[in-house]
């Protein structure tokens, strides 16, 4: 899997943002995009709170959820569940935030995604194919 980088774009439409956007705005975006990476589930859950879509999305079609779960933060991945992200949300690799948990090994990330539904089947490859591929069919529930 790639690392996923920061352009934001619209949830909703999955249309990048347009370059007039004002400065800050693209700013609080890279933001957001940091504290799913990084873990910062508190001060991101606030933003949750003020209408920050939980599906916000990169240029490369990595959600919030695809960022936090890359990289093992189940804090985070828990509150963007709890605002409704999208645990299937397949970005432009048509990878899925479950195959990055699991190719991370991050088994807590992984156990909180299926607990929210997520389709080991989704994607390519599917999360399962990744599981066998990596020997972590323990994850598979």
């Amino acid at each position: 899997m790639s690392e996923p980088t920061e352009e934001p774009q619209d949830a909703e439409t999955g249309r990048d943002l347009p370059a007039e956007m004002p400065p800050e705005v693209l700013e609080l975006a890279h933001a957001c995009f940091d504290m799913a990476r990084h873990g910062d589930a508190a001060r991101l859950g606030t933003y949750l709170d003020r209408g920050l879509p939980a599906d916000l999305t990169d240029a490369r079609g990595n959600t919030l959820l695809m960022l936090a779960a890359y990289h093992g933060r189940a804090d985070t991945v828990r509150v963007l569940i709890d605002h409704g992200a999208d645990v299937d949300r397949l970005n432009e690799n048509s990878q899925s935030p479950i195959a990055g948990a699991i190719f991370k090994g991050e088994d807590e990330v992984v156990r909180l995604l299926l607990e929210a539904g997520a389709d080991l089947d989704n994607g390519m490859p599917t999360g399962r194919a990744t599981a066998q591929m990596f020997g972590r069919t323990d994850l598979l529930g």
